[in-house]
């Protein structure tokens, strides 16, 4: 269903989502791409991604909100915290790659954390189970996706490539080798070569 705004155009969260359907393929299932439409939406607002802390207005490092999360007593408030976190690495990952690079950030990390968060959130989230899975399971493709949608594709350097397919190689992830075949690096888990 197609939701048009008060002028008789469709709302921006509609807009991101015609754009996801016509550039994914099979990269997103519909849940996905809905949940993604309406969460370059509400990132537009720089309330939902700015907070307000010691007297300056700046993006809460996704270490802290990692650390927030782990000291969370309540399942909701973690839940909360870790999809802020899932969200963020994915909208910073894909439209300010070269920023965070600038400062020493690896896209990789990006990945890393917001796989992580997603995955947690696929076990213990009340909603959303099935796209936070597939959000864990695909983050590099469909940051990748979301930055083309925004148009800020950027490839991945041969250092950020090696970097994760060496954490593939120690850890033999799933969830890694997946995102190395969305590179175009296929990956053998019996033998540990690239074809």
């Amino acid at each position: 269903m197609n939701s048009l705004d008060q002028t008789g155009q469709y709302g921006l969260a509609e807009f991101f989502r015609h754009q996801l359907e016509r550039l994914a393929g099979t990269q997103a299932g519909e849940d996905t791409r809905w949940y993604i439409g309406n969460l370059l939406e509400r990132f537009s607002q720089s309330s939902a991604l700015y907070s307000y802390e010691e007297g300056e207005l700046s993006i809460r490092p996704l270490t802290l909100l990692y650390g927030d999360a782990q000291q969370c007593r309540d399942e909701r408030e973690r839940c909360l915290l870790l999809r802020q976190l899932g969200d963020q690495a994915l909208f910073l990952g894909a439209l300010f790659p070269g920023h965070y690079a600038r400062k020493g950030i690896r896209r990789d990390y990006l990945i890393g954390m917001g796989s992580a968060a997603y995955d947690y959130l696929a076990d213990h989230a009340r909603e959303w189970g099935r796209v936070f899975e597939e959000l864990a399971r695909r983050f590099a493709s469909i940051m990748l996706l979301v930055a083309r949608v925004c148009h800020r594709e950027k490839c991945y350097s041969a250092s950020e490539i090696m970097a994760l397919y060496q954490r593939w190689q120690v850890t033999r992830d799933q969830t890694l080798a997946e995102q190395l075949s969305a590179l175009g690096i296929q990956v053998d888990s019996g033998q540990g070569g690239i074809h």
